[in-house]
């Protein structure tokens, strides 16, 4: 029989991706990962974000996620499917749970 895993976001390791944008893996299976993505307020990723090669899904935790064309607020999903891009920002700042089924 199988064992759950499990990983609290606060013992996760940090890696700063960019200027006050950190993100903490939560877990890693054969393909599929999971991610915290924390945004300081005014933090923007450097360049185009390209899900590739698979979708991206996110849950937005607290705060206001912004794709670069719409704002999302605490309680919202997003799914980005293979191949779609956007620039994420946050102007009041968020915290993110972020799937990856494929990598």
């Amino acid at each position: 029989m199988e064992t759950y895993e499990w990983a609290s976001m606060h013992d996760a390791p940090v890696r700063e991706v960019f200027p006050g944008i950190r993100l903490r893996p939560l877990w890693s299976g054969e393909v599929a990962k999971a991610y915290v993505l924390q945004m300081d307020p005014g933090s923007r990723w450097q360049g185009i974000d390209v899900h590739d090669p698979g979708p991206e899904e996110v849950f937005v935790v607290d705060g206001i996620f912004n794709d670069g064309e719409r704002d999302y607020p605490a309680g919202s999903f997003i799914h980005a499917p293979a191949g779609s891009s956007h620039v994420p920002q946050s102007t009041a700042g968020c915290t993110l749970f972020l799937f990856y089924p494929e990598g």
